[in-house]
């Protein structure tokens, strides 16, 4: 991994414990081992190491830096033999009056062309790294995402638990009631059927979380039950939500601008080579001649030149310098969608991160109490049982809305900081 890489992703996010995208160093994976705890960082470890789609930028850039070797070399020397006079008639007949001319002949490249091919191949190879950094940040925004989801699905079940254990709790407190003639059967009936609706959706809440969890795994090439234990993380420490303009100030630093950078020297380099075309280059060549009728040797000197360099190489230099104005104009693109995404995104965070205090500190606080008053009044029979199985089920719905208000922050923070590929400052 390169060192922008390796600085890009030297921790590996985590929403859920406060850590951003960062990278990961370059390492061997470690094996994972029954029964461990998935964190982030294990996670991000073993799909920058396992991942398939990453794996073809080795081979590309292995293909470039050849490119490189190539643009390097020199012209070759050319041997070159001919025959002349041979076979003809008169004292030509057959070898009488034969001339064999051997040379040896080589271009002399001129202006600095063979220094400009090296200079187009390794702007090509920055490119190249660049497109990895790139896939690779894709590759641990998507991770995080999947991580994300895993450690929300974990709530949901927990919370669907406990669902099933007020549900549980209210069947045994109707049977009694109606065991002491306190309540009609159709309230026992109805707490029967609830009850069994809570089972309902644990087990949908199981299913979920495990192809979460083989969603997750797949990013590191595992398809079956991997044995792990539970994500390690807590899905509801938040951000700091920063400024937005020192967000737009990060742009310029990740992946995705400095491919255009990186781009932009690549057309300058691919310009240099165009304009050194305009310069023809010299082929010199040397040989001996021998002379069959005479029975004599003789040296030959040559050179030659093309003609009409400039004018051939102009349309050359207009593709070059068209290609780096389409880079300079697709970068202004870019940069107002990325503004815009960018603006939209952090409007969601701030949201998402505000709602969830709101219902940890104002509405789940007020939520409880209520459902222990009227636990208490159902107890007492001032409250029937509708009226505590209301307060259970707003009480359950404040807290599947905290668990998605948590679970869109941290989206929007992977978003942001994939965006930026910089951490939000303020994070741990």
């Amino acid at each position: 991994m390169s060192r922008s890489v390796s600085r890009l992703v030297r921790l590996a996010v985590c929403v859920c414990v406060g850590v951003p995208i960062l990278a990961v160093a370059q390492q061997p994976a470690a094996q994972p081992e029954p029964g461990q705890p998935i964190t982030l960082r294990f996670a991000i470890e073993q799909s920058l190491a396992r991942n398939p789609e990453l794996q073809g930028f080795d081979y590309r850039l292995r293909a470039q830096e050849g490119r490189i070797t190539i643009a390097g070399l020199d012209p070759p020397f050319e041997l070159r033999g001919e025959l002349e006079n041979l076979g003809g008639s008169g004292n030509t007949t057959g070898f009488d009056g034969a001339e064999a001319t051997f040379s040896l002949s080589r271009v002399i490249e001129l202006g600095g062309k063979r220094q400009h091919r090296l200079d187009a191949a390794r702007a090509t190879l920055d490119v190249v790294d660049i497109e990895r950094q790139a896939a690779q940040l894709d590759v641990v925004a998507e991770v995080t995402r999947r991580f994300i989801h895993v450690a929300a699905d974990q709530e949901r079940l927990a919370l669907t638990r406990r669902a099933t254990e007020l549900a549980q709790e209210t069947l045994d407190a109707a049977r009694r009631r109606v065991e002491a003639a306190r309540a009609p059967d159709a309230e026992l009936h109805r707490a029967n059927a609830t009850l069994a609706r809570a089972r309902i959706e644990e087990e949908h809440a199981e299913h979920e979380l495990l192809a979460s969890r083989r969603k997750l795994t797949a990013m590191w090439g595992v398809t079956r039950d991997s044995g792990l234990g539970a994500a390690a993380g807590n899905l509801y420490s938040l951000p700091q939500v920063p400024e937005f303009d020192h967000l737009v100030a990060s742009i310029d630093a990740s992946p995705d601008f400095l491919r255009f950078a990186s781009e932009a020297r690549l057309r300058d380099a691919e310009i240099r080579v165009a304009q050194s075309r305009a310069r023809a280059d010299v082929t010199l060549n040397a040989g001996v001649r021998r002379l069959e009728a005479t029975d004599e040797q003789a040296f030959v000197l040559g050179a030659s030149i093309p003609l009409f360099a400039r004018s051939r190489a102009q349309g050359a230099i207009s593709e070059a310098r068209a290609l780096r104005s389409l880079t300079d104009a697709e970068l202004a693109a870019r940069r107002v969608r990325v503004e815009a995404q960018l603006f939209e995104i952090y409007q969601e965070l701030r949201h998402a991160v505000t709602e969830e205090e709101v219902l940890r500190n104002t509405v789940l606080p007020a939520m409880d109490a209520a459902l222990r008053n009227t636990e208490l009044a159902f107890e007492r029979g001032r409250y029937g049982y509708l009226e505590w199985v209301d307060a259970q089920r707003e009480l359950i719905d404040v807290q599947r809305a905290r668990i998605d208000a948590a679970t869109n922050a941290h989206l929007a923070l992977t978003e942001i900081e994939r965006l930026t590929g910089a951490p939000l400052p303020g994070t741990p």
